[in-house]
Formats: C-alpha cells, sequence, structure tokens
C-alpha cells in the first residue's frame, strides 16, 4: 500500500516551504532557542540548503516577520479598494485591523508572542526594524488613500490626508498594537473601539 504522503524533504525546497517550517519552529521554540538548523530538520534536508534561500539567520527571521505581517495589509486591501462611501471604509478598515490582530493574538497566541517578541527587540536600525516600518508604511498609505478617496467624493475632509492617516492609525493605538493585547478580551472593547471611531469620523466630516 503507498505511502499517504510523502517525506517532507521530497519535494522541491522553495522560500514559502522555508517559511512555513520556521513558522512551525518559532512556535514551538520561540525566538530564543530556534535555530536554522531547527528549520532543516523539520524540512528533512541540511541548514546549508536553507542559506542557500536565506543568507543569514537575520534574513531568515526578517522574510518570515514580513510574511506574517503582509497578511493583515492583503486582507485589508480588499477594503481600501470596495465601491462604498469612504466613512463606511474607513470604519470597516480599522474593524478589520482590530479583527485581525485579535484573531492572530487568540487562535495563534504562541506565534504572536513570539513576533511580538521580535518586534521589541527592534533599534540600530536592523532588518527587521525596516520590515515594521515598512508594513506601517503600508497600512498608513492604505488609510491615506481611504482619505483621499473621501474628499474626492465630499464625504471626508483633511487639509493633509497623509497627517490625517498617520493622526487617525496613532489614535486607534489600543486597537491594533500588540503591547495592548491583553486588553483586547475585556468585555467593553467593542464599545470602546466604536465610541472611538466614531469620534475619529466626526472629526473629519467636510
Amino acid at each position: 500500500m503507498p505511502p499517504q504522503s510523502e517525506p517532507v524533504a521530497s519535494t522541491a525546497l522553495t522560500p514559502e516551504r522555508i517559511l512555513e517550517a520556521t513558522e512551525e519552529v518559532l512556535r514551538r521554540y520561540g525566538p530564543n532557542k530556534a535555530t536554522v538548523v531547527d528549520v532543516a530538520r523539520a524540512l528533512g534536508v541540511s541548514h546549508g540548503s536553507v542559506y542557500r534561500h536565506f543568507a543569514s539567520k537575520a534574513a531568515l527571521r526578517e522574510a518570515v516577520t514580513k510574511r506574517w505581517l503582509d497578511r493583515t495589509a492583503n486582507q485589508l486591501e480588499s477594503i481600501v479598494t470596495a465601491d462604498a462611501p469612504a466613512p463606511e471604509r474607513l470604519r470597516d478598515w480599522l474593524a478589520g485591523l482590530f479583527a485581525a490582530k485579535r484573531r492572530k493574538a487568540g487562535d495563534d497566541p504562541e506565534l504572536f508572542a513570539t513576533y511580538s517578541a521580535l518586534i521589541e527587540r527592534l533599534g540600530g536600525g536592523s532588518g527587521l526594524e525596516s520590515v515594521v516600518n515598512r508594513h506601517l508604511a503600508d497600512l498608513t498609505g492604505q488609510l491615506t488613500r481611504i482619505i483621499e478617496s473621501g474628499i474626492r467624493q465630499g464625504t471626508l475632509a483633511a487639509p493633509d490626508p497623509a497627517a490625517a492617516a498617520e493622526a487617525v492609525f496613532s489614535a486607534t493605538a489600543r486597537f491594533h498594537d500588540p503591547v495592548y493585547a491583553p486588553e483586547w478580551s475585556h468585555p467593553d472593547i467593542e464599545a470602546s473601539f466604536t465610541a472611538l471611531v466614531d469620534l475619529l469620523l466626526r472629526g473629519l466630516r467636510p
């Protein structure tokens, strides 16, 4: 009787497969103990094979962090381009960001804690810091596009859409910054979120 699945190493090694394995290793061991050797072992290959795709442990961590962060931005893009009034899209985008962060924290707490720990170590112009900064720029860029479209529609008003986007993003940090994750399960968190978004939208009315 043929085996139900092939060994991991029997299929072509790709960056995507390496990143998937890296997530599992980080989930299992955490950022302090996980090594490239652990990733290679999970894939059934030598660590040299992993290094052919990612030059260093730091490069691998940057790539897997970017992959994790990009999932959120990609999910939110459909809200930015939706055929709906800008105020509605702005509310939906903020709600979507909050929901995505809560899913990550609730559905995969080990990996969420791992990435939060990695991000807390930012500093010194590291590659990981650049990855996070690009992610934040992607998110505020999406907000800027929504506000710009609202200005064109006459449903939103702001002298500087990019500055308004930065302000909205900062004002809602409680609902997307991982440091606030312990608060996301509080019974009154939804009411607090709605009250804040209502206030922001009133401030952006023409």
